[in-house]
């Protein structure tokens, strides 16, 4: 069982999963050097001559027998450039000198703010250790925490900050970790967007100076995502070294990518410390979240895989029917209510949705916003989490046996964390929001962000979805959070112990999906923030699945789920068929297009279905039942992204194949064929070579003469070539290859 470290308190045990290939920890008591080794990867650092923890190697695996000597420090650049911020040390306090990114900053009683940390103890975990770094005078002591998955090489690193003394320190900057990468030419991969335009993919070359990555939103930020790769020259998609990383954490975050004085890369990332003080008391702690690195020898597409096959195995979570299973089950296929009726529910109508979802094969209904309180708008009735009785005069158990009855199970949607200035709950509890005393409350989409971090606050949240959960047959909340943070304030406490907010926030949010998920064992739940405001390692351990974006047009999702695709997998990532033309950009599709663009991910439908006519229903039957056939090897197979639709590309294609090589899907589109370009021959990747596999069209077809079995050499080095008539705008094909 890999081990993990996250915050005691809500931390979800993994199952147990036997690999091929053992992973090793290692110290060598004479060099003072620790060695961690999995999958194809190694990760060595040692105690310098210093005292200092230093990274050693982080690479390709190395051979059992080989050794390091004592790390050795870095020079000194001048007297400018000390050997103390030349040196990439695991975890450097603030202190000496140091002017490179430090992962831990601290201000101690008498204002005194050097911290300089050297080793003292360590203690070996499953599959790692635990090293103890302290200050060379006071009692500030860190416990860097280190695991590495024996599969993927992927490193899980955090630390733990104690106050030992006993006077108060305030932490003002601490990182989760620290990563480096000797002198080189390096390519930075990293994720932007904003709304509706999340996932847009990156690359620039590492510069002097520093890329800061960062979301100051109190959540993770549809600007940016906590997510990075660096390539090692001319390292592309499927060739040459990556190394790639993830931080484990939902709330205001940063990451910082830096070239050093000697051309050194470094890469340091945990909480954001803007506006961060976390006063720590005689004997308190502070644990960070954890930050997840590897290393690929199979450019940006392996490393995306080995990603992927982790999350699978070791983040996601497990119901009561998955627990002690390698991966969680495929994700439902979904039909949600919200383009249909937006606010305007009503048990006779979401009853009408359910029998023409049912026909389509789906299954699961969900019920969207409009449900509860006085909820007809936008403008009311956020936070006050009752059945609304002129909607549904007999609760929601009539709706919910219907859906039942039609094959389905029942899923509901809900906004916990905000409030509505005009809901019974704020006129209670106006002191519940996050608020500055005395100064404005910002409303976004007329709401306000209740304070998590209290305890109270918290407990009623908790509450009300416990009593949902205990009184109907839900299956699935769509959790969502619809704004930022405005005015963080948390006044019922001391003004030195104010900010942190930023740190109980996203623990108590945490704390509460993993009671929910204790309480109610089977109940599953997606992470949803007005799209990918709020995707990250460390709600994807609570939650099982994620919106990418409240854009549903098919055309910009192909390049948003490419995005999306280089950091999580496609198994968490929601996909919808929606109306046209698009509300976005009045881009009208086919349902065939439509409905192929997201089935490359996990499928829903959330279109008006009370409008399509009989052919579009049957259509959207027919690839809903080819698509249950091939769903796992789409969401939990090795993904290639064989043509990009990055860069105003007139194609795209993508291919999965299953872990165990039986079964292959591959889609294809065109955005415009201009002057009669066709398009490109597939050559397939990651088959078999001497098997067999026989060729299925889901919707379109081959060219003339293609053959209806080859070997997998075959397939991937002559290719599979589409119709003459593959071609227009806005097309799409799919194939799904099995071995015989």
């Amino acid at each position: 069982m890999l081990k993990t470290f996250s915050f005691a308190l809500v931390l979800m045990s993994l199952p147990l999963v036997v690999f091929a290939q053992a992973a090793t920890a290692r110290f060598d008591a004479g060099s003072k050097v620790f060695r961690l080794d999995g999958g194809n990867a190694s990760y060595v650092f040692g105690v310098n001559a210093r005292g200092e923890l230093q990274q050693v190697y982080w690479g390709g695996r190395l051979g059992a027998t080989d050794s390091f000597p004592q790390a050795m420090p870095m020079r000194e650049w001048a007297s400018f450039d000390s050997s103390y911020s030349n040196t990439p040390q695991e975890y450097a306090g603030w202190g000496a000198g140091l002017f490179n990114e430090p992962a831990l900053k601290v201000t101690f009683a008498d204002g005194n703010r050097d911290l300089v940390l050297h080793y003292e103890s360590h203690t070996e975990t499953a599959n790692g250790f635990d090293v103890v770094l302290k200050d060379i005078a006071r009692p500030v002591f860190v416990t860097l925490h280190y695991s590495i998955d024996p599969e993927s090489g992927i490193l899980a690193r955090s630390a733990t900050i104690e106050n030992r003394g006993t006077d108060a320190v305030t932490v003002e900057q601490a990182a989760a970790a620290a990563w480096a990468l000797p002198a080189g030419h390096y390519t930075l991969n990293y994720l932007t967007g904003r709304w509706a335009g999340e996932w847009t993919l990156n690359q620039e070359t590492i510069h002097a100076g520093a890329r800061v990555l960062e979301s100051r939103r109190g959540s993770t930020g549809h600007q940016a995502n906590p997510w990075f790769a660096i390539q090692a020259g001319e390292a592309d998609e499927e060739h040459g070294e990556v190394w790639f990383g993830a931080l484990g954490w939902s709330g205001s975050w940063r990451i910082t990518v830096e070239q050093d004085q000697l051309d050194a890369a470094r890469v340091t990332g945990g909480f954001n410390p803007f506006d961060f003080g976390y006063g720590l008391k005689a004997g308190e702690k502070l644990q960070t979240p954890v930050f997840y690195g590897g290393y690929s020898a199979h450019g940006l597409g392996g490393a995306s895989r080995l990603l992927h096959r982790y999350e699978l195995e070791h983040i996601l979570p497990r119901t009561q029917a998955t627990a002690g299973q390698a991966a969680p089950k495929v994700r439902p296929v979904i039909y949600n209510s919200w383009e249909a009726t937006e606010f305007r529910v009503s048990e006779a109508g979401q009853m009408a949705l359910a029998e023409k979802a049912a026909a389509l094969g789906i299954d699961r209904f969900v019920m969207d916003d409009g449900w509860f309180g006085q909820r007809k708008d936008d403008h009311a009735g956020l936070g006050d989490w009752y059945v609304n009785q002129e909607k549904f005069p007999h609760g929601l158990k009539p709706l919910i046996d219907k859906v039942h009855a039609l094959g389905m199970d029942f899923g509901l949607w809900v906004e916990p964390e905000m409030v509505n200035p005009n809901s019974d709950l704020y006129r209670a509890h106006p002191d519940w929001v996050l608020h500055f005393p005395g100064r404005p409350e910002s409303e976004q989409r007329n709401q306000l962000v209740l304070n998590l971090a209290r305890a109270d606050v918290r407990d009623y949240v908790l509450g009300f979805l416990d009593k949902l959960l205990t009184e109907n047959d839900i299956a699935f909340f769509k959790w969502d959070y619809n704004r930022n943070w405005a005015e963080p304030g948390w006044d019922q406490l001391p003004a030195s112990e104010q900010k942190r907010v930023y740190v109980e926030f996203t623990r108590n949010l945490y704390g509460i999906l993993a009671e929910l998920r204790k309480k109610h064992p089977n109940v599953e739940i997606e992470s949803c923030s007005g799209g990918g405001g709020r995707v990250d390692l460390g709600i994807l351990r609570y939650t099982d699945e994620v919106w990418p974006s409240d854009n549903t047009d098919p055309f910009d999702r192909l390049s948003q789920q490419d995005g999306f695709s280089y950091a999580y997998t496609p198994q968490v990532m929601m996909a919808w068929v929606t109306d046209t033309p698009h509300w976005l950009n009045k881009r009208t599709t086919s349902l065939s297009y439509r409905m192929l663009s997201s089935m490359q991910g996990s499928l829903g439908i959330g279109a008006n279905i009370a409008n399509w006519t009989p052919d579009e229903a049957a259509l959207a039957k027919r690839l809903i039942a080819a698509y249950h056939q091939v769903q796992p090897t789409i969401v939990e197979g090795d993904l290639y992204r064989l043509i990009s639709p990055r860069n105003e590309s007139a194609f795209s294609a993508t291919q999965t194949v299953s872990r165990d090589k039986t079964q292959s899907v591959v889609f294809a589109f065109i955005h415009s064929t201009q002057k009669g370009h066709v398009f490109p021959t597939l050559k397939l990747k990651g088959l078999d070579p001497a098997a067999e596999y026989a060729l299925t069209p889901i919707e379109g077809k081959a060219r003339e003469g293609t053959p209806a079995a080859a070997s997998g050499a075959w397939w991937m080095n002559h290719g599979l070539d589409f119709s003459e008539d593959f071609r227009g705008d806005f097309q799409a094909a799919a194939f799904r290859l099995d071995k015989k």
